[in-house]
């Protein structure tokens, strides 16, 4: 009997149906009526998405899917029409050119280049607002991206179980003896 480990268990593409179902979910966690301190550490879960997809799905995510997002978000938060837009577009971006590099470290080390990227998305959007005299919310405005790496390693576990599935070794076998 062969033994199956973690190696062994092969990944399939995520369905599309999957991808909008995430991307609705993280839509539908964002825009939850939380508490004022709540929305303050609770990680963008829109970002947190493009940036999974963009690294292991990039051809069914991309710029477009950021804007249209940031678009909806833009609308439903009440904020400056397009900062949200702005923000999940450059982040997407980057994370677009880095997904080779990302895909090959761990995921302690991709939460690494995760807070990176949920930092920029969070400082475009500061000089937009700020641009446009809204007060400085504080250094806390800053913890959900570190709140988001720091639950990048069991967020894109979680996003991968659908994903995967375990070799039928009947298969394997009977190719074998023909």
């Amino acid at each position: 009997m062969p033994n199956l480990s973690a190696k062994s268990v092969l990944s399939k593409p995520a369905s599309r149906r999957f991808i909008v179902f995430s991307l609705l979910l993280g839509l539908a966690a964002n825009l939850l009526p939380w508490s004022e301190l709540t929305k303050l550490l609770w990680p963008d879960f829109i970002a947190l998405l493009l940036v999974y997809w963009v690294t292991y799905q990039p051809r069914h995510v991309g710029l477009g899917t950021a804007w249209f997002l940031g678009l909806l978000m833009d609308i439903a938060d009440g904020v400056l029409f397009g900062q949200h837009a702005l923000a999940y577009t450059l982040m997407v971006y980057l994370a677009q050119i880095l997904h080779r590099r990302i895909q090959t470290l761990s995921p302690w080390q991709q939460s690494l280049y995760v807070f990176g990227l949920l930092l920029i998305s969070l400082v475009i959007m500061l000089v937009i607002r700020l641009a446009f005299g809204a007060p400085f919310p504080g250094p806390l405005y800053f913890a959900s991206c570190v709140i988001g790496a720091v639950m990048w390693p069991s967020f894109s576990l979680l996003l991968r179980l659908p994903q995967h599935r375990k070799p039928n070794l009947d298969d394997t076998y009977s190719k074998i003896s023909k």
